[in-house]
């Protein structure tokens, strides 16, 4: 074998090499970039997901800011009141202890609440035990990325309008999505039927809940709630002090308090 030949064949087998060697290096950047074009299309997917996760139904986000001038629902406590923003159950209750409770309508321990004792606040505001004032905030909407308590709490503000308080305010809580799935514009109209708003009544409850009426009242309450430093929810006080962990859920302690500071 002739000294030039034997050149040209390892030559040849150094091309080779270096062209498979190639072939891998590119088989591997199209297996490295197609794996990042996943991966940036899966986040696109997320990304997507949690956008349309914090807006309403038709796509466009919930916004408030607190306004003392925004409109309030009617019989709702209003600016600069000790109880300011707040729903009264049994406004003409007088002379007896005031029960305030904050709550979140995405809050699952509220509707825990709802769930264990609701009636027993209930039946001692029915018995002129106590005036019972419902105090709504929005917190969770941050926190769960979505507007679906300011939504909900807008809603509601319809439904005191329609004389239907209570009713409206008792359908939400039993039909609390699941926690950070929100409410949907059209389960909030929906809840209206089952907290029997009709004829003329629910026109204007749908009228209001798409003008967003009362979103502004919800923003102000949620302000509030803020400036107080409640510390979460549900939270409850009687006459303005807190009441101790627990007893709101418990029908005895609960009663055991509120008879307590009408001895006072």
């Amino acid at each position: 074998m002739s000294e030039s030949g034997k050149n040209r064949r390892e030559a040849a087998a150094a091309a080779r090499a270096a062209s498979q060697s190639g072939q891998k290096r590119r088989e591997r950047t199209i297996r490295i970039v197609g794996a990042v074009t996943v991966l940036v299309v899966v986040a696109g997917i997320i990304g997507i997901a949690v956008v349309a996760k914090s807006t309403d139904t038709t796509g466009q986000p919930v916004t408030a800011t607190a306004d003392p001038a925004a409109a309030i629902p009617t019989g709702v406590f209003p600016t600069g009141d000790v109880n300011e923003y707040g729903v009264p159950y049994n406004a003409a209750a007088t002379g007896v202890p005031v029960l305030t409770i904050w709550e979140d309508f995405q809050c699952p321990s509220c509707a825990n609440l709802e769930e264990t004792n609701g009636a027993g606040i209930i039946k001692l505001a029915d018995e002129g035990k106590v005036q019972l004032v419902w105090r709504p905030t929005t917190f969770l909407d941050a926190r769960l990325g979505n507007d679906a308590s300011t939504r909900a709490v807008a809603a509601w503000g319809c439904a005191v309008d329609a004389g239907k308080t209570f009713e409206y305010h008792n359908v939400v809580f039993k039909n609390q999505p699941l926690e950070g799935d929100g409410y949907s514009d059209e389960q909030l109209l929906t809840f209206a039927t089952a907290a029997g708003i009709a004829g003329p009544a629910l026109d204007t409850f749908t009228q209001c809940v798409t003008a967003r009426t009362y979103v502004g009242w919800a923003a102000n309450s949620y302000d509030t709630f803020l400036k107080k430093n409640v510390p979460g929810t549900p939270a409850g006080f009687l006459n303005g002090n807190p009441l101790g962990e627990g007893v709101l859920g418990d029908p005895v302690a609960l009663a055991a308090a509120v008879a307590a500071e009408a001895a006072k």
